[in-house]
């Protein structure tokens, strides 16, 4: 067993085990960890963990270590956090279905993959052995292997959260969602003996609920959502067990309904009695138990008139209909009369659990045969009004039956009632307990009853009638089935009838059978017996009365000496009993005080609860008043505005609320009777319109009439002209006959002209083609000569444009040049103006210096010390740097390119040596401004001589 010093090592550990594919070993694992005692404290880990748990468990089909790390989780976070059990439990069975819902995808023969009687049964040894000798290898075999192990571990889940949640009650919605889906489960996949059992797991569940009393979180049923939830579960079992026809499961079903209402005292909403009522219509039909089905109907019939507000009058009278059909199809006569006393017991049980599950509570003590019976119900069927909702076969039908005496028609009139009412029926939308209605369900039962009820009349007219008479009265049955329904009849003291096949024919008498006379005779024989022997043997006279009484007298006063130590030992017990008595006394003393105790302090807790409750009353008063106070302040206000509207002074100060709502009153009361008045004239004067419209009508109508009268006289002449109408139908037939003479010919001469015909269609057709080919031809010929001239013309198009292009090209790079030229010549013409400038100041500068020479006074310091070393006019001074090396190296190679970093340093060597008027740095700071002042014109010419020129040229076009 792994130990970790905290759960988050544990989960780290698992996933490295995960993502080697060793899966085992991180789910045992997790399953130490959250089995350990030492890690009971909940913390969000074992959240992440028990998420991991269970889908390893899931993966490797592990039901057991699933369950097993479930109850140890509840008892983790069970009073910490339950919520985090619900989400853990959520998302197993999730994982659960939809690795289920995967494999039933995966597999396209469901049926054959789930073709398994249990899911819980393990693999018998009979059907591994016929897989090896039959080498099942194909599809069958994997998809049984694919599909049902998977099955196997979705049922395997259900049932472990339902085991784990059956005593929870923080979780008791899902349980009850949990038990849905696994009847959803159930119903999806037809699985009938995995229903049973959860049927019987559930009901286990509620049974233990009750027995155990004294859990702590067990579910209270007498609260309403307890109720809701248990009684939903059960309703949601009725409806899955109905679907799959499981009849016996849905009886335990409803009788586990009835149980949980009775054992809370209180009943379900309308709508799931509804529910209710309905499945127990469709068990009770199942089972042929007529009556009961009957009444069922009945207890419908009354929810729905009184609950479902929805029913229209087409809906009511399908379910009044059914209703007094499953009333008419009970047996007329009682199955109980001829039982034996043992049946009867058990019949009366049976009766008394029927009753109660149909909502009749009757007392065990009361014969229950008479209060419930085919006469009663159809009495009470009568008293609540029901015949006025059915349709009128079934009340003809109901009339024919219990009412009219027709021993020879009865079976004729029945036949056709019963043929419509076999095609009524249909869907009843707006009630969903009942969501079909087919009344022909009930023809097979009618028949029988009308064929009793035939029998019955016809054996208190007549004494013998021949069976061939019989058959044809009874037109739905043959004689063999009708000699059946009368032996059942006879049986049960119904009708007393007799058939003597010998002779063909039907002895109809009293029900005083010599069977009856018979049937004791045993016992009456054995009472003369008796009576004889007393006769014949008497009894022997007894002694006289002393020598009677004088044996008894020892025994006498044995008895009294019994007495007197009976008494002696009862005086004992007495004393023992008024000391016990006085014990008990003592102790309820003690027990009055301690619960005396406990009252004054229930009293005193009362007593705060009670003002607590009376300040929280007093305070929803003033609310209240409040309130009052704003809706009176919002009426006044509403009635001010209307008095104003109707041009009155509104008198409505110091009034109260009562006062201002009858105001209001009276205000409507005033409009409505405005608007009848209103209505009333309107309508006086459309009923006077209507009036003279009609007056203007009635002539006009009678001409019409008289003028119809006249046309039908008309043609009724006409139509009574009935030898001309037969003169000119002979004419017409001469002239047939003398025509068909002629028929051949006409057929020769028509098939003459169809050949000629034909053989000129086929000659015009195929010139018609010829020319349309030579059309075809010419047209495809001229499209493609239009072709090639359009292809030549847009070729000459796009060179023309080429050259218009090249041309607008040329002259737009002559006119850019040109330009550059006139703007080249002018900045040209500025240098000597500038130079000629500059050459002045220089002179003025070299003037003022010299004066200053001579008068003794230092020279200025902001310029050149000689002409030689002034740079050139029109260049800067990294250009005149530069360009000092250039001319030292003779000859005209002054317009020659110097590079950059040349150019930098001899710049920067020459303005370092110091002459002897200052040093480099000064001569520096003087030049920089005069290169600044000239940056703009830098591309101009040198500072004479051809040597800047071919330089500042040179700079221009480079």
């Amino acid at each position: 067993m792994s130990t970790f010093a905290k759960p988050e090592n544990a989960l780290k550990r698992a996933e490295e085990l995960i993502n080697v594919g060793q899966k085992q070993d991180a789910l045992q694992a997790l399953h130490d960890l959250i089995t350990s005692k030492r890690y009971r404290a909940w913390q969000k880990t074992h959240e992440k963990m028990m998420f991991k748990y269970t889908e390893l468990c899931v993966d490797m089909r592990r039901g057991r270590f699933a369950k097993d790390g479930l109850i140890q989780y509840r008892i983790i976070c069970q009073q910490v956090n339950v919520n985090s059990l619900e989400e853990v439990i959520k998302h197993f069975m999730d994982l659960s279905t939809k690795r289920a819902e995967l494999a039933r995808t995966q597999a396209e023969a469901l049926e054959e993959a789930l073709d398994v009687d249990d899911l819980e049964a393990d693999k018998r040894p009979e059907d591994l052995m016929l897989s090896y000798v039959s080498g099942e290898k194909g599809k069958e075999c994997s998809d049984r292997e694919l599909v049902t192990p998977w099955f196997k571990l979705l049922w395997e889940t259900y049932r472990t959260v339902l085991e784990i949640l059956r005593n929870n009650s923080k979780l008791m919605v899902l349980y009850a969602d949990t038990a849905h889906r696994a009847f959803q489960f159930c119903k999806q996949y037809k699985r009938t003996t995995e229903f049973r059992r959860l049927c019987e797991i559930i009901r286990n569940h509620l049974a233990n609920l009750n027995k155990y009393r004294d859990q702590r979180d067990r579910p209270d049923l007498n609260a309403p959502e307890s109720l809701h939830f248990y009684l939903d579960t059960r309703f949601e079992q009725l409806k899955v067990a109905t679907e799959l026809e499981l009849w016996q499961e849905a009886f335990r079903s409803v009788e586990d309904i009835y149980g949980l209402t009775s054992m809370v005292k209180k009943m379900p909403k309308s709508s799931l009695m509804a529910i209710y009522y309905a499945k127990l219509t469709e068990i009770f039909w199942i089972s042929s138990s007529h009556l009961y089905h009957a009444y069922a109907w009945f207890n419908l019939f009354q929810l729905q008139k009184s609950f479902n507000k929805n029913l229209n009058q087409k809906d009511l009278q399908l379910i009044a209909s059914s209703f007094l059909l499953a009333a008419l199809s009970a047996p007329p006569y009682d199955h109980l009369k001829t039982a034996s006393h043992l049946e009867l017991e058990h019949e009366k049980e049976r009766n008394l659990r029927m009753y109660n599950l149909i909502g009749f509570n009757i007392d065990a003590k009361i014969e229950t045969r008479d209060m419930l019976s085919r006469s009663s119900l159809l009495a009470d069927l009568v008293s609540k009004g029901v015949m006025t909702y059915v349709t009128q076969e079934v009340k003809d039908l109901y009339n024919l039956l219990e009412n009219e005496f027709l021993p020879l028609d009865l079976a004729s009139k029945v036949e056709p009632l019963l043929t419509k009412i076999a095609k009524l029926g249909g869907e009843i939308s707006s009630a969903s307990s009942v969501p079909d209605v087919q009344l022909s369900q009930y023809i097979p039962a009618l028949e029988k009853v009308a064929t009793l009820r035939l029998l019955q009349q016809v054996s208190q007219v007549y004494q013998t009638m021949k069976v061939e008479t019989l058959s044809k009265m009874v037109p739905f049955f043959d004689f063999s089935a009708v000699e059946r329904i009368s032996v059942d009849a006879v049986k049960h003291n119904f009708i007393a009838m007799k058939v003597d096949h010998m002779k063909g024919a039907i002895i109809f008498g009293d029900l005083g059978f010599e069977s009856d006379i018979l049937q004791d005779h045993l016992s009456v024989l054995a009472i003369n017996l008796n009576k004889s022997r007393s006769l014949i043997y008497p009894s022997q006279s007894k002694a006289s009365k002393l020598s009677a009484m004088l044996p008894r007298v020892a025994d006498i006063v044995d008895k009294e000496h019994k007495k007197l130590l009976a008494r002696k030992s009862i005086i004992e017990k007495r004393k023992e009993e008024q000391e016990r008595h006085l014990l008990e006394m003592e102790r309820e003393e003690e027990t009055k005080r301690i619960k005396l105790k406990k009252k004054t302090v229930e009293a005193e807790q009362k007593r705060l609860a009670t003002e607590f409750e009376e300040r929280k009353h007093q305070r929803i008063l003033r609310e209240i008043e409040e309130r009052e106070r704003e809706e009176a302040q919002a009426l006044l206000n509403d009635v001010g505005k209307r008095i104003k509207k109707k041009g009155k002074k509104p008198i409505i100060e110091g009034v109260t609320k009562q006062s201002l709502m009858e105001l209001a009153m009276q205000e409507q009361v005033r409009e409505r009777q405005e608007m009848e008045k209103k209505m009333q004239k309107l309508i006086k004067t459309m009923d006077h319109f209507e009036r003279a419209k009609r007056e203007e009508a009635a002539p006009l109508i009678e001409a019409a009439f008289q003028r119809c009268l006249a046309e039908d006289k008309l043609r009724h002449e006409r139509d009574q002209q009935v030898e001309l109408s037969r003169e000119r139908h002979e004419g017409d037939l001469k002239e047939k006959y003398r025509l068909a003479r002629l028929m051949e010919h006409k057929m020769e001469l028509e098939e003459r002209v169809v050949r000629s015909r034909m053989a000129e269609f086929d000659r015009m057709r195929a010139e018609r083609e010829e020319r349309i080919g030579q059309i075809l031809k010419a047209r495809k010929e001229e499209r493609d000569l239009k072709r090639k001239m359009f292809y030549l013309k847009t070729e000459k198009e796009s060179l023309n444009r080429l050259l218009e292009e090249e041309e607008t090209r040329k002259r737009e790079e002559a006119e850019k040049r040109k330009k550059e030229e006139a703007e080249k010549r002018a900045k040209l013409d500025e240098i000597p103006e500038r130079q000629r400038k500059r050459e002045q100041e220089l002179e003025e500068r070299e003037r003022l210096r010299k004066e200053a020479i001579l008068r003794g006074t230092p020279p200025p310091l902001n310029g050149p010390t000689r002409p030689s070393e002034l740079p050139a006019v029109g260049v800067s001074a990294p250009a005149a740097a530069a360009a000092a090396p250039a001319a030292a190296g003779g000859g005209s190679g002054g317009g020659k390119y110097v590079p950059s970093f040349r150019r930098g340093g001899a710049a920067e060597t020459r303005a370092a040596q110091p002459d002897r008027w200052g040093s480099g740095k000064q001569e520096e700071r003087e030049v920089a401004p005069l290169s600044d002042k000239w940056r703009p014109s830098s591309f101009g010419g040198g500072a004479s001589g051809g040597g800047g020129k071919s330089w500042s040229s040179s700079r221009f076009s480079r």
